[in-house]
């Protein structure tokens, strides 16, 4: 039974009868509902939100000119983005508005057509995540130069395709090009400028769309006539999309990136904190991803995106192919009509940038309303557009929809830079391409390609673009009350981390082995930890106590990496291993041995113990360290043969504490070390576990016994409902009889 789940179903079945004694299940269902409202506003009470002052970027004191902002995060870097994304819309545009002539020459359907210009938006999903973890790893300004030629020759390869198989072939490598842009442009942008001109900077780089949906078409349509306007002329606009996107490479590849998380550090502490410790550990991609669906701004908003992901991508093409079948405009025609429905963007998005900036400053939820509130506003116009047969009316409606689409995703780009931690910046946005393209683009493209076969263009858009966007807009609405609340939480991960770097400079010879601060984790919908909190010094052992369901278990999964924490810190030696990978941890000397599954049943002893000798480097000493494990438990060299399934508990336990041995780790984890063994057994590993001991392993012991735990440790920690509630020397808890008799009465004090 995991952690927590003891103290749910005892809750449970103290409800059950009183409620069933007051009516029956109309009495239970109101005493559900009543407990539900009671747990809400218990949690609404308890939000963790700091004051105004102390949000980043809240507040008429951070106004700043745009001039200003430019001076200090420099021209040349928003210049670069807003080109890239240009010239990715011509592009794209390109294969819009061109599509129809692909179609013929290719002599494919509507549905084929739309699932082949969809695909490249799958395959950019699927690369977005691999470029996040490039993103943390190397330069940024380095990936995107090299992700940018991809693009670019890709781009190119369109202009030589000849059957449906060698277009999916190059929208999937100009998706795998573009997919880099998305986790990194944003998280660029967010370092370079102030937060007093950062929505500014972003509502510039996304004025690089509406720009390039205006310029794209024109220039498109514009190459097809010049090269005659022949069934295949429609070529030289990919042929011709090469030189830009190689002057782009090369630039990127020149620039100099900024420092992470420079801005946020100068809001809180005035000026950029530099980490003189040690690096942290790369950021594991699953991990962050978990971690990120914790934070319910974040949450609602790309959940949002997702579900409008399915008008976002399938209504351009839709409406080009309208244009054709319906109202018979030819590539030239079309290129203006585009051109047309994105030209209001170009003076509303840098309008929705500057208000949206001064929203955030007076109340950050405003901004992030804003953007819910043109989502709706983009829907309702484009719905009443097509409900037009004049071509006219149909285009100014598009146009004025299209405008509230690019004023909403001004906001994206701050909101997510406000409510995400700095480190998992390139991961978040990662993530909103998934929702988009993965979630809404793709699925919404067939099923809008279906319907445009079946029913025509019209009543597809119909069918497809209200309901996306009214639930679209209402989940981002609806997820704006939570962002002073993450907003305040990523404030105050960054204050505790500015006292620990004072902490560790002031005293760097006692820096904590093992340091767990303000940790929440949670199983599913299930909340098991609360601002968990307690260190480990060098050479120390420390005891975890508590009743059944006090969440022992899962705070040591969250310090080795098998749970993610939804909230806190966690530090091996200064370092944050809070999201890296469970064998990084090893790498760095921690070793946990838990409970009942500490070995690989169905290998043998000998099969279990050269596994482990894997880890030590030096092959010289793998023998060695062998032979030590044999000469502290010398039964098992009798029984290397023997699958460890097989073994007794205690010679199970025997093996476990052998790789301990053999790996002499800095930091040993043990979960429930005598369950279920005799004494006899207990006292022999005990002694085993005050050897390592005495050779300065640090060790945190989870034990069902006080006893035993208390026996060996230095400090212990009593942790009750998931809530540490006694943290000090082993001796104090021994005069807490409060303490020891909930352990007692539990089960576990034997």
């Amino acid at each position: 039974m995991t952690d927590g789940t003891m103290g749910a179903s005892e809750d449970t079945r103290s409800d059950a009868p009183s409620a069933a004694a007051e009516g029956g299940l109309s009495s239970l269902t109101s005493v559900i509902f009543d407990e539900e409202s009671s747990r809400l506003e218990a949690e609404k009470s308890e939000e963790f939100v700091l004051p105004d002052d102390l949000l980043p970027g809240v507040g008429e004191a951070n106004a700043m000119k745009l001039g200003e902002g430019l001076k200090q995060g420099g021209i040349g870097m928003i210049l670069l983005l807003l080109l890239l994304i240009v010239v990715e819309e011509f592009q794209q545009v390109a294969l819009l508005v061109l599509g129809p002539d692909i179609q013929e020459t290719l002599n494919i359907s509507d549905t084929t057509l739309l699932g082949l210009i969809s695909f490249g938006g799958v395959v950019l999903v699927l690369s977005t995540l691999p470029f996040a973890w490039l993103a943390d790893r190397f330069s940024r300004t380095k990936v995107l130069a090299g992700a940018t030629a991809v693009w670019g020759l890709f781009g190119v390869a369109i202009g030589f395709i000849v059957n449906p198989f060698q277009m999916g072939i190059a929208t999937a490598g100009t998706g795998i090009g573009k997919a880099a842009n998305i986790p990194i442009t944003p998280s660029l942008i967010a370092d370079q400028y102030p937060l007093g001109v950062r929505t500014r900077m972003f509502a510039a780089q996304t004025l690089g769309r509406p720009i390039g949906q205006v310029v794209g078409p024109i220039v498109a349509g514009g190459i097809v006539a010049i090269a005659g306007g022949g069934a295949g002329d429609w070529r030289w606009v990919f042929w011709m999309f090469g030189i830009p996107a190689s002057m782009l490479a090369v630039a990127f590849f020149l620039k100099r990136e900024p420092q992470r998380g420079r801005n946020e550090q100068k809001a809180v502490f005035g000026a950029e904190v530099h980490d003189n410790a040690v690096d942290d550990g790369p950021v594991r991609l699953s991990a962050a991803m978990a971690r990120l669906k914790k934070v319910r701004t974040f949450y609602f908003l790309i959940v949002g995106i997702g579900v409008l992901g399915f008008a976002l991508v399938a209504v351009p093409a839709t409406f080009n192919l309208m244009m054709k079948d319906v109202y018979g405009y030819d590539a030239f025609q079309r290129g203006w009509i585009l051109s047309i429905t994105w030209s209001v963007s170009v003076i509303t998005i840098p309008i929705a940038g500057r208000y949206g900036e001064r929203l955030f400053r007076k109340n950050p939820p405003s901004a992030l309303k804003l953007m819910g509130v043109s989502i709706l506003l983009y829907g309702l116009f484009l719905t009443i557009g097509l409900r037009f047969e004049s071509a006219a009316l149909l285009i100014a409606f598009f146009a004025i929809g299209n405008a509230f689409q690019g004023m909403a995703f001004t906001q994206m780009g701050p909101t997510i830079s406000a409510v995400v931690p700095y480190q998992m910046r390139a991961q978040a946005f990662a993530m909103v391409g998934v929702y988009i393209f993965l979630m809404g683009g793709f699925f919404g493209g067939l099923l809008t390609g279906a319907f445009s076969d079946a029913f025509g263009q019209r009543t597809a858009l119909t069918v497809v673009v209200p309901p996306a966007a009214l639930l679209g807009g209402l989940l981002i609405i609806y997820g704006s009350r939570y962002m002073k609340r993450d907003i305040s939480l990523t404030v105050a991960e960054l204050m505790e981390m500015q006292e620990e770097q004072k902490r560790m400079a002031a005293d760097p010879e006692n820096i904590p082995v093992l340091q767990v601060r303000n940790v929440d984790a949670s199983y599913g919908t299930l909340q098991v930890l609360f601002d968990v909190s307690f260190e480990v010094k060098k050479g120390e052992c420390l005891a975890l106590l508590g009743t059944n369901g006090a969440g022992k278990s899962t705070i040591l999964k969250s310090i080795s990496g098998l749970l993610n924490p939804d909230r806190g810190v966690v530090r091996m030696n200064g370092r944050t291993i809070t999201l890296v990978d469970p064998q990084y941890r090893v790498a760095l000397g921690m070793m946990q041995i838990p409970g009942g599954e500490a070995v690989f049943p169905s290998m043998t002893v000998s099969e279990n113990l050269e596994l482990w000798s894997e880890l030590i480097e030096d092959r010289s000493k793998r023998a060695e360290r062998l032979d030590a494990t044999f000469e502290v438990f010398p039964e098992l060299l009798h029984l290397v043969d023997s699958k460890a399934g097989s073994l007794s508990g205690g010679q199970q336990q025997m093996l476990a504490l052998g790789k301990a041995i053999m790996l002499q780790p800095d930091l040993l984890l043990i979960d429930e070390l005598s369950l279920g063994l005799a004494p006899i057994i207990v006292q022999r590993l005990l002694a085993i576990v005050e050897q390592l001991k005495a050779q300065g392993t640090t060790m945190v012991l989870v034990e069902q016994s006080v006893n035993v735990a208390l026996s060996v440790a230095d400090r212990a920690v009593f942790m009750e409902r998931g809530q540490v509630r006694f943290e000090g020397p082993a001796q104090e808890l021994l005069e807490r009889d409060d303490l020891l008799r909930a352990v007692f009465l539990s089960g576990e004090g034997a």
